[in-house]
């Protein structure tokens, strides 16, 4: 199929795209890698009247650590943020931006366009929901940011308003004692995730589990904080039966359907079986920035 018919426009300021927006609302969609959009394009599941690709506006790509927290723009595309020297401290951001689709995709495709768009089996939710992340979204009248665990609504839907652009993507700074980790199962390399898991572990004193962030996609309408996994953890010294408990409990949170990539029973298997991995090797990376 060939998408509907739409106008396009390529705006050379953020201003000038947030003035467009609010004067075509709900008519318009963002364009940014384009590689979450336009395959629904393609078989007309999403029919926006107007696009407005973002791709002359400048300033949008940056990765800064600051004291606080991790700041990436929504334009950095994952091979950036996979290849960032800062990067390669996040291991967690690390496993996501280095197992999207393939090479092309991982060119082209930002993080902004995949949160944005969020497909509920797609990876950057996982991890965002995981570490309490923030996602920063502008509007005519300034910025507005949005906890990531109130951001992903329902499939496909998110918090942005109509007229707002997502800029900005923040992670705390990881702390000392801190490791991250996402496994996921695929039926080929590249694909979308039958079942993915980030698990993020903050070592307190003794040894003990003083945070645990779990984020799960793939096997609900909408990507998932894994909350009942989480208090599961939390207090508990990291052993193969905690992790195990955590994951029967994120699995029991999780709601799949049976379809090509399997039924019901095997993917909520597999998301306990994915917790347990990440979680042993968000621990591992724990004790070694210790």
């Amino acid at each position: 199929m060939i998408p509907a018919p739409f106008d396009y426009v390529r705006p050379g300021e953020l201003e000038d795209a947030l003035k467009i927006l609010s004067e075509r609302e709900g008519d318009a969609k963002i364009l940014s890698g384009g590689y979450s959009l336009l395959p629904l394009m393609k078989l007309r599941l999403a029919q926006p009247a107007l696009l407005v690709d973002l791709r002359d506006i400048t300033g949008l790509d940056a990765i800064v650590e600051t004291d606080d927290d991790l700041r990436i723009g929504a334009k950095a595309t994952h091979r950036r943020i996979h290849e960032n020297e800062t990067i390669a401290r996040y291991p967690l951001l690390h496993d996501v931006s280095g197992g999207i689709g393939d090479p092309q995709v991982r060119n082209w495709g930002t993080i902004g366009g995949s949160v944005a768009h969020a497909d509920p089996a797609s990876d950057w939710p996982a991890a965002l929901l995981a570490a309490n992340a923030r996602i920063v979204c502008r509007g005519q009248n300034g910025e507005r940011i949005v906890e990531a665990r109130d951001f992903f609504l329902d499939t496909f839907t998110t918090a942005i308003e109509p007229t707002e652009i997502l800029t900005e993507i923040r992670f705390w700074r990881r702390p000392r004692g801190q490791g991250g980790a996402y496994t996921k199962l695929e039926r080929r390399v590249g694909d979308f995730a039958t079942a993915g898991v980030a698990a993020i572990i903050r070592l307190g004193d003794g040894g003990s589990i003083g945070f645990a962030g779990i984020g799960v996609t793939g096997v609900s309408d909408s990507p998932f904080a894994a909350t009942d996994a989480e208090a599961a953890l939390a207090g508990q010294r990291p052993s193969d039966d905690v992790f195990r408990a955590a994951g029967e409990a994120a699995a029991g949170m999780s709601r799949p359907v049976s379809d090509i990539r399997g039924p019901v029973d095997y993917k909520r298997a597999m998301v306990a079986e994915l917790t347990v991995r990440s979680l042993r090797k968000a621990v591992e990376r724990a004790l070694a920035y210790s």
